[in-house]
């Protein structure tokens, strides 16, 4: 499997997505964002996972957005208020009632531990993905030469820094979110051990 292998949906929420992405993440955020794509889709390829692309990559650009200054609620984990700015979005894009919740539960979903396959796999891709990207969990299960192309492609710069510095914040501001639970468990020397960013 090559990165070439890998096609990034195109339709104009996509490209709205991305547009919003690229105007309220860090580079470091956004290049994780679109990772987290690659790195679902490739695990549901070599899985043989249905899953739909459109939804997976709307998910996919804006399930940070709850960590940027501009959609950081003060009450809210950062997941859940990502989620509704997702459901926001996928109003404006048009989107049906029950499609614009299903975009907004992958992203809250994404926090969770585990997610069943066969009952959602957008949101078990996601978990899978981003825990790959910013712990390298599950790294092992890709082959290193796509790792490299996509690291290539959408570098890491400063990845890990930004998403410790992130999460420290918001478990001091809301101890109860899934962010808290993680800095208490040792995400940031997980973080820190990635073998991505060797």
């Amino acid at each position: 499997m090559r990165l070439d292998d890998l096609v990034l949906p195109e339709s104009a929420a996509c490209s709205a997505a991305l547009e919003v992405a690229s105007a309220y993440c860090s580079p470091a955020l956004l290049h994780h964002s679109i990772r987290s794509y690659l790195w679902a889709a490739a695990h549901a390829a070599a899985n043989d996972i249905a899953f739909d692309p459109e939804l997976l990559y709307v998910a996919s650009l804006l399930h940070d957005l709850g960590l940027v200054p501009a959609f950081d609620s003060h009450t809210l984990p950062f997941e859940e208020a990502g989620g509704h700015v997702a459901w926001v979005f996928a109003a404006a894009a048009g989107w049906p009632a029950e499609r614009r919740k299903r975009v907004s539960e992958v992203i809250v979903r994404h926090m969770w531990s585990a997610v069943d396959v066969s009952e959602d796999p957008e949101s078990h891709l996601l978990e899978f993905s981003t825990s790959l990207d910013i712990s390298g969990r599950g790294a092992h299960e890709l082959p290193e030469r796509l790792r490299a192309e996509v690291l290539e492609h959408y570098p890491r710069a400063g990845l890990a820094e930004e998403f410790v510095t992130c999460f420290k914040s918001q478990a001091a501001r809301k101890p109860g979110s899934a962010a808290a639970s993680a800095i208490g468990a040792g995400i940031a020397e997980r973080i820190s051990a990635n073998p991505l960013d060797r």
